[in-house]
């Protein structure tokens, strides 16, 4: 089993975050990491799973340190969403 496939009601709460918040994150996402084009970030959706798999291809990431490049870069907004609640 892997780390999408069984989300609770509090990770999909998460997801709406990330895809409401998208058009702001986009940018920081170009920020962080340079090397994916515009087109990447387009394709991503505001999708975890298809941002981790980036990352693995591009910067030769393992998928454990993707995933905790995410998170950590996600937990800014995360935290923010959760400050304005």
């Amino acid at each position: 089993m892997n780390r999408y496939s069984c989300l609770s009601k509090e990770d999909n709460m998460e997801k709406n975050v990330v895809k409401g918040s998208w058009h702001e994150i986009k940018g920081a996402i170009k920020e962080k990491w340079g090397k994916l084009t515009d087109d990447d970030i387009t394709a991503l959706e505001g999708k975890e799973e298809k941002l981790v798999g980036l990352l693995q291809k591009k910067y030769g990431y393992s998928k454990i340190e993707a995933e905790r490049q995410y998170d950590e870069f996600m937990g800014r907004y995360k935290s923010r969403e959760h400050a304005a609640r």
